[in-house]
């Protein structure tokens, strides 16, 4: 799996230098950390929180051009909103103040975690599109969700990194730096990309487009950077672009009425404009707590349903993802149907596939 990312605007020569330097010292190697260490676009380590702080972190070596081919059908697995302390909170009717037990959501993101670790053949990776915890930042239980949801993901199988998208618990309804500069230190950059055989991944922090008042300055970079990157993925040809964020452009129709639950009509419109004319296949998000999901001129919008707490009627559960030649197909599972019954034959047939 290979990895980029910038945080903003890299000085122009020094980092063309950087860029340079790198690819003819290590041959075009991007070195990603199995443990969830990635590399930036200008050559810095980053570290996206090592799954246990004894072990020692294996390297997986990749060339670029192992990444940007198209291998034939995979798959990977996406979470959204484990959410700890929500269950309780929702409960008792304070959202503000009773996240203050989380037994529940231990117990559903280990069942998830085991569902994933047993699946054959293995996904490419297993994504968590936002809100990791409910504590927002400087919340009294935040320090102590964050801990015990780590302890759970470590047991996730060496063999599947972890990929963690930002949401509004995590960094914020109105972010700043300081807190989105706390998200990385725990789970790594807030905005990056990466290539899994041929097909081009970017994590968009869907919340600098809900409210970036605090730090526009923040908007714009990751704006600057997402213009960059689909003119990478313009140059090489990829199979599919996907998109992972946390708040759905919209739940059902695109020029549905702006709430809480999707972005703001004008907001949107760009995106979806932007996405467009990229031929982005894909946008995967989660923040509803319950599937939905559309279209937008041959965009798919994906609502996945909560690890956690639900907020309607579905299951607490996750979604498989079969990427293919043609065509991106996924099935929301139950936690139970996964755990017992595993992938359905329609699935692993298209997997089965010769390119």
């Amino acid at each position: 799996m290979g990895v980029s990312h910038s945080t903003g605007a890299c000085v122009g020569s020094l980092c063309d230098f950087i860029k340079l330097f790198l690819m003819k010292s290590v041959n075009k190697l991007l070195i990603y950390f199995s443990h969830l260490y990635e590399v930036e676009k200008c050559g810095r380590f980053h570290n996206l929180a090592p799954r246990s702080s004894t072990s020692k972190n294996s390297l997986l070596t990749l060339h670029w051009d192992d990444e940007y081919e198209w291998k034939g059908p995979f798959y990977f697995i996406q979470g959204a909103d484990p959410q700890f302390g929500l269950i309780k909170a929702w409960a008792v009717g304070d959202t503000n103040n009773g996240d203050d037990e989380w037994k529940e959501e231990i117990k559903l993101t280990e069942q998830a975690v085991q569902a994933v670790n047993k699946l054959n053949p293995k996904p490419k990776f297993f994504v968590l599109c936002g809100d990791l915890i409910h504590g927002m930042p400087g919340s009294q239980w935040r320090k102590d969700q964050e801990r015990d949801l780590k302890n759970v993901l470590k047991n996730t199988d060496q063999d599947i990194p972890l990929v963690f998208v930002s949401g509004n618990h995590d960094i914020g309804n109105a972010p700043t730096r300081e807190t989105i500069d706390n998200y990385c230190k725990s789970w790594g950059d807030d905005y990056f990309s990466f290539w899994v055989g041929g097909v081009f991944f970017l994590v968009l922090n869907s919340q600098l487009y809900f409210d970036s008042s605090k730090c526009p300055e923040l908007k714009q970079a990751q704006d600057v950077w997402l213009n960059e990157q689909l003119a990478v993925a313009e140059k090489h040809k990829c199979k599919h672009i996907i998109v992972f964020q946390h708040i759905p452009l919209f739940l059902r129709e695109p020029d549905e009425d702006h709430d809480y639950f999707n972005l703001e009509k004008s907001v949107r419109q760009e995106i979806m404009g932007k996405f467009h004319k990229a031929g982005i296949k894909a946008v995967f998000s989660g923040h509803y707590h319950r599937n939905a999901g559309g279209s937008y001129r041959g965009l798919e919008m994906v609502v996945t349903s909560a690890i956690g707490c639900q907020l309607g009627e579905d299951t607490h559960g996750l979604r498989v993802v079969v990427v293919t030649d043609e065509k991106i197909v996924h099935r929301y599972y139950s936690l139970d149907e996964l755990s017992s019954q595993g992938m359905e034959k329609e699935l692993l047939d298209m997997l089965a596939k010769k390119i």
